[in-house]
C-alpha cells in the first residue's frame, strides 16, 4: 500500500473544484458588470435622443405658429420657455446661410462653437461631440420651416455630463464592489465543495480499513447524491467478488493441503518404519510400490490443478472450432469401453449437433462425466449419452442408474475437492477435481454444467452449450 504523501504538484481535488467554480463565478460576475454597463449607457443614449425629438417636435410647433425669421431675435419668449430651466439644454437657430451667426442661440449650456458637419447637416442628424471645455454633448440637428415657408435649421445640444457622472459612478462602485464579490464567491465555492464532498470521507474511511485479512467492509449508500451511489456501489459489488475470490482461494489452499498432506504423510510413514531396521528384499519392493501409487495420486492432483488453471485462462486463449458432439463423445466411449466391459456395463449415445469449442477440453469435460457414471453404475446397467438441440442450446446428457446423490449435495458436486464419500472416492484413486474441471471447461465455453439426480434412481450429468450462430457456419 503507497503511504507517501500526495506530491505537492497534485492539488486536492477541493482545491481545483474551488478554483474552476470560483473562476467561473468571477468571469460571470465581470460579464455582469459589462453587460450593465453598457445596458446602461445604452439606456441613457436612447433616453437623451427621445428626449430631444420631443424637445425639436415642440420647436417645429412654435415655429409653426406665430414666427418669422426675423422674429426671432425680437420675440422668441415661445422658444426662450422650451429651454429655460433645463441647464443641460442649448438652442441654436441657423438662417438659410449656415456660414453666418445663429439667428438664435439660447439655453444653459453657454454658447459653443457648432461644428460644420451640424450646420451643413441635410435633414435630420443626430451627433455626439466634445466642447472646448471637455463636455460630452449630443446634438440634434433639424431643418423646420417657418410661417412664412423660411426654412432654418434647429440645432438642439444635451449636455450628458451628469450621464456620464452617473457611467463613472456605476464603474467606481462596480471597481470597488468587485474584489469583495469575488471573495465571496471564492469562499462560497469552497464551502459548497467542502461539503458536496464530505459523503468521499466515507470511501476514504472503508479503503483504509479494508486488508486482505478484512474485506467485510460495505459503503453506506443511503445518503449518498446519486453519482457516488452508482461509484459506492460499484466499490461494494467489487469488495463483494474479492471478498468471494479470497475466501474461495483461502478454502481451495486449506482443500489442497489437506489433499497432499494425505499422501505425503504416507509416503513419508512407510519410509520411516522400512528405515527403522533391516528388512529383506521383498519388504522394500512392497513399500516402493506403494509409495508410487502414492505419487500416482499427487501426480493426479498436480495434473488436474495444471488443467484447472489452463481453463481458467480467458477464452481469446482457446483455439474454438466447430466441434461434432457425437464424434467427441464416441472418442471418449471407445476410450471407456474396457473400463465399462469389465463391470458389464453398456454405453449408449443418441443424438448429434455442432458447438463452437475446444475439441480437447471437450473431450476432457465428458470424459470426467463418463468415468464417475461408470464407476457408480451397478454391474449390468446401461449409461446413456444423449445429445439434443434445443432453442438456444445443445445439451450433452450423461445419464446413469444407481444409487442417486442426496439433493443436499448437488449444489456443492462441482466445487474443487468437494466429495459425497471422501474415504471411498480416494480408495478409487480420485482427486475430487474432475467436476470442478468440468464447470471450468464450460464456464470457458460459455456454457454451464448441471446435474440432476433420484436417490435410487437416475443421475443425470448436462453439458450446456450455446447454440452454433449462423456466423459460425463456416468455420
Amino acid at each position: 500500500m503507497n503511504t507517501h504523501p500526495p506530491s505537492p504538484t497534485n492539488s486536492s481535488l477541493s482545491m481545483r473544484l474551488g478554483l474552476t467554480v470560483s473562476l467561473m463565478g468571477a468571469a460571470l460576475v465581470l460579464l455582469l458588470a459589462t453587460l450593465a454597463y453598457l445596458s446602461l449607457n445604452h439606456e441613457l443614449d436612447n433616453l437623451a435622443r427621445k428626449s430631444l425629438r420631443s424637445k425639436l417636435e415642440q420647436i417645429q410647433h412654435s415655429l409653426l405658429s406665430d414666427l418669422k425669421s426675423s422674429d426671432l431675435a425680437a420675440r422668441p419668449h415661445s422658444l426662450l420657455d422650451l429651454v429655460m430651466g433645463h441647464d443641460n439644454l442649448q438652442l441654436s437657430v441657423l438662417g438659410s446661410a449656415p456660414q453666418t451667426e445663429p439667428l438664435l442661440d439660447v439655453g444653459g449650456i453657454g454658447q459653443q462653437p457648432l461644428p460644420d458637419t451640424l450646420k451643413k447637416a441635410t435633414g435630420s442628424a443626430y451627433l455626439e461631440w466634445n466642447d472646448s471645455r471637455g463636455r460630452q454633448l449630443l446634438s440634434a440637428s433639424q431643418a423646420m420651416p417657418l410661417r412664412n415657408g423660411e426654412q432654418v435649421r434647429v440645432i438642439l445640444s444635451l449636455d450628458r455630463s451628469n450621464d456620464q457622472a452617473l457611467l463613472s459612478a456605476y464603474l467606481r462602485s462596480t471597481v470597488i464592489a468587485l474584489p469583495l464579490l469575488l471573495l465571496l464567491i471564492g469562499i462560497g465555492a469552497w464551502w459548497l465543495v467542502q461539503r458536496g464532498l464530505l459523503p468521499l470521507q466515507q470511501f476514504t474511511r472503508v479503503a483504509a480499513k479494508v486488508t486482505t485479512q478484512d474485506l467485510t467492509h460495505r459503503l453506506n449508500l443511503e445518503r449518498l447524491p446519486r453519482e457516488l451511489a452508482e461509484l459506492g456501489q460499484g466499490i461494494n459489488v467489487m469488495l463483494q467478488r474479492l471478498d468471494g475470490g479470497v475466501q474461495r482461494l483461502s478454502q481451495f489452499s486449506d482443500d489442497l493441503a489437506h489433499e497432499l498432506r494425505s499422501p505425503i504423510s504416507n509416503l513419508m510413514g512407510k519410509a520411516q518404519v522400512t528405515l527403522s531396521r533391516e528388512r529383506p528384499p521383498q519388504e522394500y519392493k512392497a513399500v516402493l510400490e506403494a509409495s508410487i501409487e502414492e505419487l500416482e495420486r499427487v501426480t493426479r492432483i498436480v495434473a488436474d490443478m495444471l488443467l484447472l488453471a489452463q481453463v481458467s485462462q480467458p477464452a481469446s486463449q482457446a483455439r474454438f472450432a466447430r466441434v461434432s458432439l457425437r464424434v467427441e463423445a464416441r472418442k471418449v466411449m471407445d476410450l471407456f469401453a474396457l473400463s465399462a466391459e469389465d463391470k458389464h456395463v453398456q454405453l449408449h449415445l443418441s443424438g448429434d449437433a455442432w458447438v463452437l469449442g475446444d475439441r480437447l477440453m471437450i473431450q476432457r469435460a465428458i470424459s470426467n462425466l463418463l468415468s464417475n457414471a461408470i464407476r457408480h453404475s451397478p454391474p449390468g446397467s446401461r449409461i446413456e449419452l444423449g445429445v439434443e438441440p434445443r432453442l438456444q442450446t445443445v445439451n450433452l446428457t450423461v445419464s446413469n442408474p444407481g444409487a442417486g446423490i442426496a439433493a443436499c449435495h448437488l449444489p456443492h458436486l462441482f466445487e474443487r475437492f468437494y466429495r459425497i464419500d471422501s474415504s471411498r472416492t480416494r480408495a478409487e484413486g480420485g482427486t475430487g477435481l474432475g467436476l470442478a474441471i468440468v464447470r471450468s471447461i464450460m464456464s470457458l465455453h460459455e456454457g454451464q454444467a448441471e446435474v440432476s439426480s433420484v436417490e435410487d434412481g437416475q443421475t443425470e450429468f448436462r453439458l450446456v452449450f450455446p447454440k452454433l450462430g449462423p456466423a459460425h457456419h463456416d468455420l
